[in-house]
């Protein structure tokens, strides 16, 4: 089994900076993508930021300029720095490996953390 493990949620306050980071862990032969989602009391789970193998991002308009994303493909593990947090970026964190392969020959699927909540004060 694969899991996706994250950590370094908290609270701080507006302007403060966090980074989180999600490890997969389990036998995993590739990763397409690894990224993050978040989801906001009463409101749907949204993208925040992605990156590819070959390092490729993708980022949500509301947090470009101020996330980064990066990855480590050796060790299977993705990081999120947040800069300039705002009292909107509160939400639940959740990581995400996209076209896991178990093994060369096998089938991909996805993957998604348990969250790590992340909490900016005003």
């Amino acid at each position: 089994q694969v899991q996706l493990v994250e950590s370094g949620g908290g609270l701080v306050q507006a302007g403060g900076s966090l980074r989180l980071s999600c490890a997969a862990s389990g036998t995993i032969f590739s990763i397409n993508a690894m990224g993050w989602y978040r989801q906001a009391p009463g409101k749907q789970r949204e993208l925040v930021a992605t990156i590819t193998g070959g390092e490729s991002r993708n980022f949500a308009d509301s947090v470009k300029g101020r996330f980064t994303i990066s990855r480590d493909n050796a060790k299977n593990t993705v990081y999120l720095q947040m800069n300039s947090l705002k009292p909107e970026d509160t939400a639940v964190y959740y990581c995400t490996a996209v076209g896991v392969r178990r093994t060369s020959w096998g089938t991909s699927r996805d993957y998604w953390g348990q969250g790590t909540q992340v909490t900016v004060s005003s």
